[in-house]
């Protein structure tokens, strides 16, 4: 009897872990996915300025006859951020996947900033239409992607914050969340925040 009893209260036991380590899981896993899910808005606005700068820079070109390293300089920074963002949604919690991609969309935005420099020592090129309606729908795009860049760092340090709360934690790696989330930081802020300024926009 006694032993039929001691049997009952241990698979109790565990059935009672099995359902909180379920419940972790279930927690973690909703929570990444909702990170993913606003990572995947971030690379929708990202693709689409991807798809406009070169737009852009050919619309310069005939101007900028003299700022062809300008130029080059912007299509390469351009691709080696796409790239990089490739699969990118799927390697969040791979600090070095996602730091070397932040690396380039920091050199994308100082290639762009010094392009934005040089388009404004050319009067003619605030005049044209094609430029202005493309520096707008930059500006546009970049304002989405900041916001879009906020929402997901707020939902990854609440997911890492889940994570490594207690007693969560101590269970995290055994349903296979054994890393943070890694938050989207820029070395160089300034550039990138001077991007969507274009203050030749309607001049």
């Amino acid at each position: 009897m006694i032993n039929a009893v001691v049997v009952g209260l241990a698979a109790g036991l565990l059935f009672a872990a099995a359902i909180f380590v379920a419940r972790i899981y279930n927690v973690l896993l909703a929570s990444f996915e909702e990170t993913r899910n606003s990572f995947a808005q971030i690379e929708v606005q990202l693709k689409r300025r991807y798809d406009l700068i070169p737009s852009l820079v050919e619309a310069a070109r005939a101007y900028l006859t003299h700022e062809r390293e300008t130029l080059e300089a912007v299509i390469a920074a351009r691709q080696q951020a796409s790239s990089k963002l490739s699969g990118l949604q799927n390697n969040l919690t791979d600090a070095g996947a996602v730091k070397s991609w932040a690396a380039s969309e920091g050199a994308l935005g100082s290639a762009m900033g010094r392009l934005s420099m040089v388009i404004e020592s050319y009067p003619e090129l605030k005049a044209n239409e094609s430029i202005a309606q493309l520096t707008e729908e930059l500006t546009s795009t970049e304002n989405r992607i900041s916001y879009a860049r906020q929402l997901y760092n707020d939902l990854a340090t609440r997911f890492n914050i889940r994570r490594q709360t207690f007693p969560t934690v101590a269970f995290s790696s055994l349903v296979g969340f054994s890393e943070n989330v890694e938050l989207l930081q820029f070395d160089d802020q300034v550039e990138i925040q001077r991007v969507p300024k274009f203050e030749l926009v309607g001049a």
